[in-house]
């Protein structure tokens, strides 16, 4: 179709679709879906060939946020049963990120719950990432620990931090309904710290929570404007106990248009498919890995995504390849301004890469971008242990190409066990 052969030549050429392109992709009927799917893979491959990126969440803290953040199990006020703890100690970190590297993971993204870091904090956390980078050389580091002060990017970047994140979520019209003990202006803020900090910026969206396509296209838009690195595309989890916990609008094929629509409006930064994923897109994920290419291995902050082997099974059987250590992910040109960023903000020199470029320039994440759809984000390493917890399915049969409840269970990581994270 004459849409999809101009987005496919944009993207190629990175070239911004119009508003109207964008909301066609979403627009888009079931018997056109693999078209489309074929098409945002071009574009796809163009930047990425057949390499994913293999991301991987140490939840350093969990629970008891003062956020009030609608979808999120550790929301002020939440009923979610879900494990609670404070700051994990360096070693232990390190331990659970090192779980994450054998079993693949390129990055290791750093989640605390919370309004952002005080300086101890950030300390704190500095402590932590050289403790990893350590014990796991080569390793990426992402750190996702809410708004920032003024200084405190500087500060992680120095203490060896290649990215941040910080999620837009959705768009600026809606964004009140979705929290109100900050606002879109503050996560802008963040995210442009992290810029001129040198870091490499990840941030995405949470999909799901009843937005509009227009909401959809204009997150990702301003997503485009602030030149993230990163895209992280989070599908609402909808926990027990949260405001949304019964906001059941996503299908699979609702899932692959918005990745798509993301990978033409975003064709060469990293899109990764976040939170949700195992919850949304189920047995389809193998097709989003043609939109999309990075993902989180594992669990998430309090739900439990697919073994780390299946994950693995998944991108072989798919014809792609785990995306190596030693390979740049961004291309060159994204590579060559993020290292020249790094450079005249004064740090990141010494994490620049054989080829030239520095500190992120092996890509961001939660979010998936360290994410934040309702609990789907990072392990808590041997601190947690799957607990499955199933969401009641719904009463009666849903109609044909409705939101299916009862075909996969939302389940709660919990406490008890000494059991591994299972990368």
């Amino acid at each position: 179709m004459d849409l999809l052969n101009t987005l496919v030549e944009k993207g190629l050429r990175r070239e911004l679709p119009t508003r109207e392109e964008a909301l066609a992709v979403l627009a888009t009927s079931d018997d056109e879906l693999l078209d489309v799917v074929a098409a945002a893979g071009k574009v796809r491959r163009q930047w990425f060939g057949r390499r994913v990126k293999l991301n991987y969440l140490v939840n350093l803290k969990s629970g008891l946020c003062p956020e009030d953040c609608s979808y999120c199990s550790q929301r002020l006020g939440s009923k979610a049963e879900i494990l609670k703890y404070t700051w994990l100690k360096p070693d232990e970190a390190s331990q659970a990120a090192a779980a994450g590297v054998a079993g693949g993971a390129k990055r290791v993204c750093l989640v605390a719950s919370g309004r952002g870091p005080t300086d101890r904090d950030v300390e704190r956390v500095g402590r932590t990432i050289e403790a990893i980078k350590e014990q796991n050389e080569g390793v990426e580091v992402c750190a996702c620990l809410g708004l920032l002060s003024d200084g405190q990017a500087e500060r992680l970047r120095d203490a060896g931090a290649d990215a941040y994140n910080h999620n837009l979520n959705t768009s600026e019209a809606t964004y009140e309904g979705i929290t109100k003990t900050h606002t879109y202006a503050d996560r802008v803020d963040t995210v442009q710290k992290a810029h001129a900090a040198g870091l490499s910026a990840c941030s995405g969206l949470i999909a799901g929570m009843g937005e509009t396509d227009e909401d959809l296209v204009d997150v990702v838009y301003a997503l485009r404007d602030l030149d993230s690195d990163s895209v992280p595309v989070n599908f609402l989890i909808p926990f027990e106990g949260t405001p949304l916990a019964k906001e059941w609008n996503l299908t699979p094929q609702r899932c692959l248009r918005i990745l798509a629509m993301v990978r033409f409006v975003c064709p060469d930064v990293e899109v990764r498919i976040a939170g949700g994923r195992e919850v949304h897109l189920r047995s389809m994920q193998p097709l989003a890995l043609n939109i999309a290419n990075s993902i989180f291995l594992g669990d998430y902050l309090t739900s439990e995504g697919q073994a780390g082997q299946a994950d693995l099974d998944m991108i072989a059987d798919a014809g792609f390849e785990v995306e190596g250590a030693g390979t740049t992910t961004l291309p060159k040109h994204r590579a060559d301004a993020l290292a020249a960023a790094g450079a005249a903000a004064g740090g990141c020199g010494s994490h620049a890469s054989t080829e030239g470029a520095g500190c992120g320039s092996h890509a961001s994440a939660e979010g998936a971008g360290c994410g934040s759809a309702g609990g789907g984000c990072g392990p808590c390493g041997g601190h947690a242990a799957p607990a499955p917890e199933a969401v009641e399915p719904a009463a009666a049969e849903p109609a044909a190409n409705a939101a299916r409840t009862d075909l996969v269970a939302v389940r709660r990581r919990g406490a008890g066990t000494d059991l591994a994270p299972n990368a």
